[in-house]
């Protein structure tokens, strides 16, 4: 962290011809809430020290005895010690033990437990629905449209009709004053509704950094005006997200998701989306599941439960990555697990597809050589840097896959295809008394023809600043290739097409609906 705020800030003097205490206070005009602490940074920065060099001085960054020296650009040459190097580390060490304050102590604890446990942070009746949209609110599951109430939520069969009033905010109640018949018998009786659940990592999450946060030809106040709520969504956009994406995007694409094709199939389906997706989540998914999962088997409609933990399962930061990859043992009792409790909570009539993981040698192959956004002003960071430099802090989002070792993304691949055999073999042999099971692969080879087949390069099909996740460009053409899957194999899954959708639109606007 420290490495990439110095090389934006280094950048930034470069780029505007001006001093570094200059570019500090620009960038801190650009943050909202202005982070003064980035000034503590100032006296270790120079125009003949990179960010390595700062922020190994600083003691922000170490070397461990018997590690190799963890660098981005060249081998610091040069230290420097400032004289507030311990009010420095005082201030860093008193930032992130915030929580340690009595007053905030109870506060944290809430926002650790309703991350652990995928639950909304505001959520005054406890139905696992929220009016708020960030902290696992409505961006992650349908809006709420009476919090005081447990039992009005999206997904739920209508009350009585919804003579009287939403019991699942779908938008459609009352009675029609010509017949007497309320309009949810009268649009949505006999309809087939039913909502998608993702169960997934942070590919499902739709993890995302900006790139204009990085990449000082593009920086401006504009760039950094939804840094408050991206944090709050755990640098997540499940807003705009391939499965339950529901809001025009805004991070360089467009919004195509199986809920807003659902919706468009059937309007009475309008707001049952659940994401239960976590950043590094693997093929383990029971107590995600147990904790997140608002469905009740009786008073509920069927669901669509996507589960698709696409690279984790052989992903990891260690030394020796296959030795921590899941075997396929493993992945069988975890998702036989997984699915035996959805079994008793889903309600009759719902639908499982089981997600092959990716392969991820697409990574290496189309961005290796290529200029990351840190390195594109002076050329002299490209992904395969980036990778190393991860691979070296142990972050690495995968180093089986992001390293320059040819035989090690073989194998990586190799176990993938493996983990996603189980699954296809759980789909073929496996069967359960709510739902049918269905197995698809990760459509990655589908989406990179659609692309090239509408003028696009492999490599935008990756998130630039992770260079690891699916970019938004590639979640909306997943979408579609998942959708005329489904729509040829597995029709039943879809439902049917409700031919009152222009008038159950028409209602919802006239009572005011947005």
């Amino acid at each position: 962290g420290c490495v990439l705020v110095v090389s934006v800030i280094e950048q930034l003097a470069q780029w505007h011809n001006s001093t570094v205490k200059a570019a500090v206070e620009r960038l801190c005009d650009y943050i909202p809430g202005k982070y003064q602490i980035m000034h503590h940074m100032l006296c270790c920065i120079d125009r003949e020290m990179n960010a390595d060099v700062v922020c190994h001085s600083l003691r922000l960054c170490k070397q461990d005895p018997g590690q190799p020296l963890c660098h981005l650009y060249s081998p610091p040459k040069v230290s420097c010690f400032p004289l507030f190097l311990k009010l420095l580390i005082k201030s860093f060490m008193g930032f992130s033990s915030v929580c340690a304050f009595p007053l905030l102590a109870n506060l944290c604890d809430k926002i650790k437990y309703i991350l652990r446990n995928k639950l909304p942070f505001e959520d005054s009746d406890g139905d696992k629905f929220s009016t708020f949209p960030t902290l696992r609110g409505y961006h992650w599951r349908g809006r709420d449209c009476n919090d005081k109430n447990t039992t009005v939520y999206p997904g739920r069969r209508p009350d009585n009709w919804d003579a009287k009033s939403d019991s699942n905010c779908n938008g459609i109640w009352g009675v029609d004053p010509k017949d007497g018949i309320p309009y949810e018998e009268k649009f949505c009786k006999g309809a087939d509704s039913k909502g998608v659940v993702l169960l997934g990592d942070s590919a499902g999450a739709h993890f995302h950094i900006p790139p204009e946060w990085m990449t000082v030809t593009q920086m401006s106040a504009k760039s950094f005006a939804n840094l408050p709520m991206a944090f709050s969504d755990e640098l997540d956009w499940p807003q705009f997200s391939e499965i339950t994406g529901f809001l025009n995007s805004t991070i360089g694409g467009w919004t195509d998701s199986l809920y807003l094709r659902l919706r468009k199939r059937n309007r009475c389906n309008h707001r049952d989306l659940q994401n239960i997706s976590q950043n590094g989540i693997r093929g383990r998914l029971i107590q995600e599941i147990r904790s997140g999962l608002a469905r009740n088997q009786l008073l509920d409609n069927p669901a669509i439960v996507i589960y698709a933990t696409i690279g984790n399962d052989v992903c990891n930061g260690e030394r020796d990555t296959l030795a921590h990859m899941t075997t396929p043992k493993e992945m069988l009792s975890n998702v036989v697990q997984a699915l035996r409790y959805l079994d008793s909570h889903l309600p009759n009539g719902s639908h499982v597809i089981l997600t092959g993981l990716v392969d991820g040698r697409f990574l290496w192959d189309n961005l290796h050589d290529r200029y990351h956004p840190l390195g594109q002003l002076n050329k002299d960071v490209t992904y395969s840097q980036l990778y190393s430099f991860l691979d070296c802090l142990q972050v690495s989002p995968c180093s089986g896959w992001l390293t320059p070792n040819g035989t090690l993304r073989n194998l990586t691949s190799e176990r993938a295809l493996q983990l996603s055999n189980v699954l296809k073999e759980i789909a073929r042999s496996e069967k359960f008394a709510n739902f049918d099971i269905f197995y698809m692969d990760f459509p990655l080879r589908q989406t990179a023809e659609e692309w090239r087949k509408m003028g696009g390069e492999p490599w935008q099909l990756i998130e630039p600043v992770d260079g690891f996740h699916p970019s938004q460009v590639a979640a909306a053409l997943g979408t579609g290739i998942t959708w005329q899957k489904a729509l040829h194999e597995w029709p039943q899954v879809l439902g049917k097409e409700n031919p009152f959708n222009d008038q159950i639109e028409a209602i919802f606007k006239d009572q005011g609906g947005h």
